[in-house]
């Protein structure tokens, strides 16, 4: 084989090993490489468990509402003060639908009265204690059985409802999904440091503006992702706004070591200022 021929040989290859892995890294869902990168050791490490919490909660409840296959679905629910047709999605960390979540949700609720608030179960009902656990319950989360859960809380909602959604770490993933999901209804999506979609065809589905939230010292959630996902929302045609804070993974979630209250106010006041924007 001459030397020419063995170029172009290789250069072909190449070519094909490239496409292979760009489709690959398209086609592969936000879930999924979020779960690969949390199966790390790193990322289990990082996670310390969170500490118990004395939850006073006289403010909302749990519901099960019926998903299309009828099966049932959890959520904690709190009601808007005056009747309303504004519904915020809230999903929880991997650790589960646990009290700190309950807790934001009281928070965002008390911040938006005029809006009904759905925390969703994407465990159904299981909650982890100890990263090692989170990362089992992670890496067994089906898919379609979550996509599924967020249909069934979309149709809970009804069809006329305005939807928000907010979401944190594997929940800011779902926060995108579900703003995808919500067709023609959603209003706005808030994703703290979650996996983005890479696939432009479904981001062309978003009918709402997304508030990515994002830390320099992620680790796992990059610049490189952050990047990507910025060009792929304008590929999309789609409004992004960015928002990185020189912070960790994870900086707003009080049970995390790395908490960074002075970002985590600031990402908080973004987030209400954002969706109060959207309010119609």
């Amino acid at each position: 084989m001459s030397l020419r021929i063995l170029l172009i040989f290789l250069i072909v290859i190449q070519f094909f090993n490239r496409a292979e892995g760009q489709t690959k890294s398209c086609c592969t869902s936000p879930n999924s490489k979020f779960s690969e990168l949390a199966m790390g050791h790193d990322f289990g490490t990082f996670h310390l468990p969170p500490d118990k919490i004395n939850l006073v909660d006289d403010e909302g409840e749990p519901i099960t509402f019926k998903c299309e296959d009828g099966t049932n679905a959890n959520a904690y629910q709190i009601k808007s003060k005056n009747k309303s047709s504004r519904w915020l999605l809230v999903f929880h960390e991997w650790w589960g639908l646990n009290d700190y979540i309950r807790q934001e949700a009281m928070s965002l609720a008390a911040e938006m009265p005029e809006m009904n608030l759905l925390a969703i179960d994407l465990y159904d009902g299981k909650i982890a204690e100890t990263a090692s656990i989170a990362q089992k319950f992670l890496s067994e989360l089906d898919e379609n059985r979550a996509s599924a859960i967020i249909k069934g809380a979309l149709h809970y909602a009804g069809s006329e409802a305005q939807i928000y959604t907010i979401g944190w770490c594997m929940g800011g993933t779902w926060s995108l999904q579900a703003g995808i999901l919500a067709g023609k209804q959603a209003k706005a999506c808030v994703m703290y440091y979650g996996m983005p979609e890479s696939d432009v065809s479904k981001l062309k589905m978003l009918n709402c503006e997304v508030l990515g939230i994002f830390a320099s010292r992620d680790s796992w959630i990059s610049k490189e992702v952050v990047d990507e996902f910025a060009m792929n929302m304008k590929k999309a045609g789609k409004k992004l706004q960015i928002k990185v804070f020189e912070a960790d993974h994870a900086f707003a979630n009080p049970s995390n070591p790395r908490y960074d209250s002075v970002s985590a106010a600031e990402a908080r006041k973004l987030s209400l200022n954002f969706f109060k924007k959207k309010i119609k």
